[in-house]
């Protein structure tokens, strides 16, 4: 029981930290607004039960028998956050044409693209792995109730994030606050790729 409650605690605390997942839901928020912000968070999170399940069919074992393999999906997963945050940047420093609206940059190929998404985020990796150091699976009857958490709390912190980004989005429909705000948000992922791959 304790280590449930600490394998909880540390999925909020990794939920609700700002990173990849948080800032790609609070954008989307920011821009269509807490339903239109669904598809990110279904994303997210069918992602990270995929994660969970590929690593209770072995793909654990394999990590901890080759540790480059598990560097080099960081590095990967950095160097796609690195190509987010760039295009976010981009757009927001690209002068505008007179009458053109601020573009849109593409962060994601939707839903599918962000299950695939958490396969190269390093911070999904480092959730998963951390959660089964905590509560070893040995059969899938235990997988159900750590699926459960997977579902239920970065569910709830990934709303508050999407509230967080419809409340701003007030401000981001002005387009110098929305370019700006794009620069901000492609930094923070910039580093968010730096910081993560300094934990690999």
């Amino acid at each position: 029981m304790d280590r449930l409650l600490a394998l909880c605690g540390l999925l909020c605390v990794a939920a609700l930290t700002p990173g990849p997942n948080n800032l790609l839901v609070l954008r989307a928020a920011g821009s269509v607004g807490v339903r239109g912000a669904m598809p990110t968070i279904l994303g997210i999170v069918l992602g990270g039960l995929s994660l969970l399940a590929v690593m209770m069919l072995g793909a654990g074992t394999v990590f901890a028998s080759h540790p480059p393999l598990r560097q080099w999906i960081g590095v990967c997963g950095s160097l796609y956050l690195v190509l987010l945050g760039a295009s976010l940047c981009v757009g927001g420093i690209r002068p505008l044409k007179a009458g053109t609206a601020s573009p849109e940059p593409s962060l994601s190929t939707g839903t599918l693209g962000l299950i695939g998404f958490q396969f190269l985020n390093p911070k999904s990796w480092v959730m998963v792995l951390t959660a089964l150091a905590a509560l070893p699976v040995n059969a899938w009857r235990d997988y159900l109730p750590l699926a459960g958490l997977f579902v239920l709390i970065p569910t709830s912190c990934l709303l508050l994030w999407a509230a967080l980004g419809a409340w701003l989005a007030r401000w981001l429909v002005r387009p110098t606050v929305r370019r700006r705000t794009d620069i901000v948000m492609g930094a923070l992922l910039v580093a968010c790729a730096g910081l993560l791959l300094i934990e690999f």
